[in-house]
């Protein structure tokens, strides 16, 4: 077998594959000498079918069967040996005059190769790389959040801004019938609050859905119904207060610090405003992380120019999926893909320069501090050693989760990379002006 490759350009190659009798008559003729010994053809005692027949019956067959075998197991190695780096996979050109019963045959294969190009991490533009902090008003909020959820009931006669109400929604038409407990402090309709406002136990009031509440979401959950629904609806229901309390605040207390971060961690209020900050700007580290690498990969797809084979991968697009397609909706997919793949070329040269890899160690590790987390959120904060490596083990013997883990982590590896070598500028902002900024509300 002789294989030879023809240079179009820089992005583009034919490669041609000779394939002569030699190369695939011995396994052919040993497949059809093990059809001839099991054949069961009428006329005939199993095994003594004549060769003839035997070739005529599958000799083509066969022979088609292995010499595409032939063709794919040295075409990859001749791909491998020659270090091409593809595109794609190898497309075979339409030849008109192919004959099978040809003894030698010749095929040619298009090849659309990777271009050529190199990757400045440092850029001349800075890349805004955001830390968000957490300030006074959040710590304070969040502390006041805290005292309200831990606070205790205490009952009322009359409804006040502060209150919560328990009662139930109705409304026969539209077959609503939901007891739920609503909080005075959410309601925005003034009209409503001043429908509650002083209602007693056994009271019913008539509201309207439409701005009944500050966040549009609380109308679903409030009327039993789903969101779809909920956000379209302009009616009257009727509320029936069934009771009334107010929610002292917990008192900033040595017992409602050990109930949140167990015995003496924490022993003031002020200790309590500092795990608070640190606990939440952990959290926001991880948003942060990501807009840098959302950046970061947006100016590397914007900055890094090169060439692509266009045609070759349009092509390979219209002819490799579940059903061809044609040519204008090839040329959509192309341009749909053309960016992530792109990045995905850039991501692997950087990868490859700066001799990014990961172990399997290193993989392990990283699926035990997931589990450890998850663990955590079910109360479960000190596994032990052996339990994590016997979960971790199942979840790596499921190539998506390798998959998906593998990818996560690579992100990690990239992120610290950037961080260490990307030329970047910290901004510090609120996590209120983080939203403002990013996503403009």
């Amino acid at each position: 077998m002789n294989i030879t490759k023809e240079q179009i350009d820089e992005l583009n190659a034919v490669v041609k594959v000779a394939v002569t009798k030699e190369d695939y008559q011995d396994k052919v003729e040993t497949i059809l000498k093990d059809y001839r010994k099991q054949a069961n053809i009428p006329g005939f005692r199993k095994g003594q079918v004549p060769m003839g027949l035997i070739k005529k019956q599958y000799g083509k067959a066969v022979l088609v069967d292995e010499v595409n075998k032939l063709l794919q197991d040295n075409l990859n190695k001749y791909l491998t040996e020659e270090k091409l780096d593809v595109l794609g996979n190898p497309l075979p050109k339409q030849q008109d005059n192919f004959d099978w019963d040809s003894e030698e045959f010749s095929f040619e294969f298009e090849l659309g190769l990777a271009p050529s190009f190199t990757v400045d991490l440092k850029s001349k533009k800075a890349i805004t790389h955001y830390k968000i902090v957490a300030d006074d008003k959040m710590i304070d909020e969040q502390v006041e959040r805290i005292q309200k959820q831990y606070g205790k009931l205490i009952s009322k006669t009359e409804v006040s801004k502060k209150d919560e109400v328990n009662g139930v929604f109705k409304n026969e038409a539209e077959e609503i019938d939901n007891k739920t407990v609503i909080e005075i402090e959410k309601i925005k309709s003034k009209k409503a609050l001043d429908s509650l406002l002083g209602k007693k136990v056994g009271d019913e009031v008539t509201l309207n859905t439409k701005g009944l509440f500050k966040e549009d979401h609380l109308l679903g959950s409030a009327l039993g119904i789903d969101s779809e629904k909920s956000d379209k609806l302009d009616i009257e229901v009727t509320f029936t207060i069934e009771e009334i309390n107010e929610k002292e605040p917990a008192e900033l207390n040595q017992e409602l610090y050990d109930k949140l971060f167990g015995a003496d961690v924490v022993t003031s209020e002020k200790e309590l405003k500092e795990r608070i900050k640190e606990d939440s700007e952990k959290q926001f580290e991880q948003q942060s992380d990501q807009k840098l690498l959302n950046d970061v990969t947006e100016h590397f797809i914007e900055n890094t120019k090169f060439e692509l084979p266009t045609e070759f991968l349009t092509k390979w697009i219209q002819t490799t999926g579940e059903k061809p397609l044609t040519d204008e909706e090839a040329n959509e997919e192309f341009e749909k893909s053309e960016k992530g793949l792109r990045y995905q070329l850039i991501e692997g040269k950087i990868i490859q320069e700066n001799g990014i890899e990961i172990q399997f160690e290193e993989l392990k590790d990283f699926a035990k501090g997931f589990i450890k987390q998850q663990m955590a959120q079910f109360g479960q904060l000190d596994p032990k050693e052996e339990e994590l490596d016997s979960i971790a083990a199942r979840v790596l013997s499921n190539q998506d989760e390798v998959k998906r883990l593998s990818e996560q982590l690579m992100s990690q590896k990239l992120l610290t990379l950037y961080k260490e070598k990307a030329n970047l500028k910290e901004k510090e902002v609120t996590y209120e002006d983080f939203v403002k900024e990013v996503y403009g509300s």
